[in-house]
């Protein structure tokens, strides 16, 4: 465990995966930012004591983008992250995951490594166009000291200097923000409607991503870029734990990630200590500062450039494929549709050209 500014600095990276989704929740629905955060923090300190290496929170991404683009209610978020939380220790407590490991190919989890860093740079063009003389200033900002960092040992501590940065443009036009303490907590009991709602608008979608992305591109990934083995049934685990003790209580359906790992290590987080690091910061904020106005604080086109290096460091890996035709397809898909169809149709495609081989073979 490290506490330096290279694990800082991926601390600060990783809000990148987190914040956008979390801020666009609260602008929609009426859940108090301060316990998404204070949730966040919570989980993202045990989470790194626990495993001692950068293990991601982030938000549910496809609840994230359902409850963003409308029609959602609060009762059926509660009742998806319960229910989400419930299958999740359960199937890690089974050894689920471990079944579920040995049916999925590399090639099929490559390719959701692939769709999300494509999704993740369709996000950032967004953000960018709408900022672009920021965007451009901190991507200028990174390389820098990707240059640097090739001919001198000097920390990247580029994620810091823009996040710094985004903060003092965000106080300067906006001013700094009223002290908004956090309210006593409620706990919100679905109804048997919302149970089932949320099931089939929220729940079904949001399972092949958290199975995929979170926990076994997530496994693959610390494989590939920590040489640690953390197995998809531990990760299975604690998704299940975070949700059922902060959901209910007014937190956001959280998961693991590639994209968020991907962005830990990239911008330095080479320990637990990032995680720690990440929950610290946003502590104070959960608790004084989670008011309305923060969600204007930081300029979007810092995210925009952020995510772009993010992008390529998860594109990178998913391009380690046996198989680039299952692999671009399903980037292709998840692209241009969503990451469930791409993972279906990617898995049933891997599985003739395997049996294709087999039959060849015979």
């Amino acid at each position: 465990m490290r506490f330096n500014l290279e694990e800082f600095s991926g601390a600060v990276g990783d809000y990148v995966t987190f914040l956008p989704i979390v801020l666009g929740v609260s602008l929609v629905l009426d859940l108090n930012l301060g316990y998404m955060l204070l949730f966040y923090s919570i989980w993202s300190v045990l989470t790194g004591l626990y495993y001692r290496v950068p293990i991601p929170i982030e938000p549910m991404k496809a609840v994230g983008a359902l409850v963003i683009v409308g029609g959602v209610t609060t009762g059926q978020v509660a009742a998806s992250g319960i229910i989400l939380g419930i299958l999740f220790l359960l199937t890690g407590l089974f050894n689920g995951m471990a079944f579920i490991e040995k049916k999925v190919p590399t090639s099929v989890v490559r390719g959701i490594q692939l769709g999300l860093a494509l999704l993740l740079v369709k996000t950032s063009l967004g953000f960018i166009s709408t900022d672009l003389v920021l965007a451009v200033v901190c991507v200028g900002i990174i390389i820098l000291f990707f240059l640097v960092n090739r001919f001198r040992k000097v920390p990247d501590i580029s994620a810091i200097i823009i996040l710094v940065l985004g903060v003092v443009l965000g106080l300067y036009v906006n001013g700094v923000p009223p002290v908004s303490l956090l309210p006593l907590p409620s706990v919100t009991i679905p109804s048997v409607q919302d149970i089932v709602s949320g099931t089939w608008l929220l729940v079904l979608p949001q399972i092949p991503l958290t199975i995929a992305n979170a926990i076994l591109a997530t496994s693959l990934l610390l494989q590939d870029m920590y040489r640690v083995q953390v197995k998809p049934d531990r990760l299975s685990k604690t998704i299940g734990l975070m949700n059922l003790t902060s959901v209910p209580f007014g937190g956001f359906p959280m998961c693991h990630g590639a994209g968020s790992l991907a962005a830990d290590y990239r911008f330095g987080a080479r320990t637990g200590g990032a995680n720690v690091i990440s929950g610290l910061v946003l502590l104070p904020v959960a608790l004084f500062f989670a008011g309305p106005q923060f969600v204007e604080i930081i300029p979007v086109g810092i995210f925009g450039a952020l995510l772009i290096f993010i992008a390529l460091e998860l594109g990178k890996n998913g391009l380690k494929t046996d198989s680039y035709l299952v692999t671009i397809l399903i980037a292709i898909l998840s692209l241009a549709v969503n990451i469930t169809l791409g993972f279906v149709v990617g898995l049933v495609v891997a599985y003739i050209l395997k049996w294709r081989k087999e039959k060849s073979e015979a």
